[in-house]
């Protein structure tokens, strides 16, 4: 059964911006995009970066270590890491693609609200 839970107000997250928010012993990324906002696990499937290092271009999110992105609305693989095709073609056969763990979003009055589903049911 999945618990909705707070992760900040409105007011507090400028637009085209993301942040770190710590809950349920989970690091959640959580950013603004225009008067959306969306959440995701803040670790990159890949080696583990921190994305919110990254930067954010529309709901893409970009990893600060390999240049991974990720669709922050469906949490789908963009890229699968910035190098030369033919190391991209070797990365992708040691570690294949994993899409972000993203997670579903409302506002209700000025707070911000996520739904955490007990682990192992998280959405990709």
């Amino acid at each position: 059964m999945s618990t909705w839970m707070e992760l900040g107000k409105s007011g507090e997250l400028a637009e085209g911006t993301m942040k770190e928010v710590a809950i349920e012993g989970r690091e959640i990324l959580l950013a603004r995009v225009g008067d959306s906002y969306y959440a995701a696990d803040n670790r990159c499937p890949h080696m583990g970066a921190k994305l919110t290092d990254g930067s954010l271009e529309g709901t893409v999110v970009t990893c600060p270590r390999h240049g991974s992105q990720f669709d922050l609305s469906d949490g789908r693989v963009v890229r699968w890491l910035k190098t030369s095709r033919l190391i991209s073609t070797v990365s992708k056969a040691l570690k294949p693609p994993r899409p972000l763990i993203v997670y579903n979003v409302k506002v209700e009055d000025d707070r911000i609200l996520i739904e955490i589903q007990p682990p192992g049911l998280e959405r990709v």
